[in-house]
């Protein structure tokens, strides 16, 4: 892997000046002679909240797993916390996997202590973090059950404490609300913001768009393995033009002539495209042609109408559908 080449020094925020949690450029993965992951670029501010968003086999996975160090790309670069081996700072990083799993017969504390472990935290260390963490979350009274005797929403958050007990600065959580009812997708974003306030930087992948949106400063958009854009949720979302309704009172006058080309009809309704300069001088021809505005919203797209905007109406529909599967299960 070429460590040596320089990684660019955008970030996905305009002017944004915080350093980067995580670089990558031009990263590329085969399988069996299939490209699963082909050129992405990416750059995470530290402290982001940062999400991978695209439809089930998109390469969200692999692009996690390359930029953890789990697999190495076959080619480009990534750095975490500056560094090209990510493997070598793991105490640094927490990774919950889109594949759960804990030893059944553990106690919740104590999974959440070896899993600590692992990222090099001490055991006793771990068992004490394990029960605040269980405690702070309302999970205390589970704190000496078996992982068996837990719901899936439960041992889903237990895996997820074991995720943060050693503290690290970087989370990576992929596909973290599979399987979630509501009321633990709520406690799962206000986790997420938590740790945004105390520093941590978050990234992770997932195919429900509203997640994204209400969550995230910056996404990356993945589709057949490319990213088609990576940036801010604001700078996505502004790729499509705002839409404007308007009322009038009057249904003619020299007033028509300063609506936009795209205006449409639709009785006393006018519907168009906010132009570039913005509504004022549109408002003032209103007012001094005597068109009589009895209302007038603006409306910015919303990130779905983005995503199918930039990753196209196929991709759109995959997401769709993966969204349709998951509320069925």
């Amino acid at each position: 892997m070429p460590s040596e080449d320089l990684i660019s020094d955008r970030t996905p925020i305009a002017d944004d000046i915080r350093p980067l949690a995580i670089e990558a450029r031009g990263l590329v993965k085969r399988f069996e002679g299939t490209t699963a992951v082909d050129g992405v670029d990416l750059a995470v501010p530290e402290g982001a909240i940062y999400g991978i968003l695209g439809p089930n086999g998109a390469g969200k996975t692999t692009t996690l797993r390359m930029l953890l160090g789990i697999i190495d790309p076959d080619a480009g670069v990534r750095r975490v916390f500056g560094h090209d081996r990510p493997h070598e700072i793991a105490k640094l990083i927490g990774y919950l996997p889109e594949e759960r799993g804990l030893y059944p017969a553990m106690k919740a504390y104590e999974a959440i202590a070896f899993m600590g472990a692992l990222r090099g935290l001490p055991l006793e260390e771990g068992r004490k973090r394990g029960r605040e963490l269980l405690e702070k979350h309302d999970l205390g009274h589970a704190a000496d059950r078996q992982i068996r005797q837990l719901s899936k929403g439960m041992a889903q958050t237990v895996q997820l404490l074991g995720t943060l007990v050693h503290r690290p600065k970087l989370v990576v959580l992929d596909e973290p609300f599979s399987g979630l009812d509501a009321i633990n997708q709520g406690k799962l974003e206000r986790m997420i913001r938590e740790l945004a306030e105390q520093g941590t930087t978050v990234i992770f992948s997932t195919h429900v768009i509203h997640h994204a949106e209400r969550l995230c400063e910056g996404v990356a958009i993945i589709a057949g393995g490319k990213v088609p854009y990576a940036g801010s949720v604001e700078a996505a979302r502004d790729r499509i033009p705002a839409q404007v309704r308007l009322e009038t009172r009057a249904t003619d006058g020299r007033w028509r002539n300063a609506l936009p080309d795209d205006a449409r009809r639709e009785g006393n309704f006018w519907n168009f495209s906010l132009p570039e300069s913005g509504i004022e001088s549109l408002l003032k021809a209103l007012i001094e042609g005597d068109a009589g505005i009895l209302s007038l919203s603006i409306e910015r797209a919303g990130l779905h109408d983005a995503f199918v905007h930039i990753a196209g109406e196929a991709a759109a529909r995959a997401l769709e559908a993966d969204n349709a599967a998951g509320a069925a299960k």
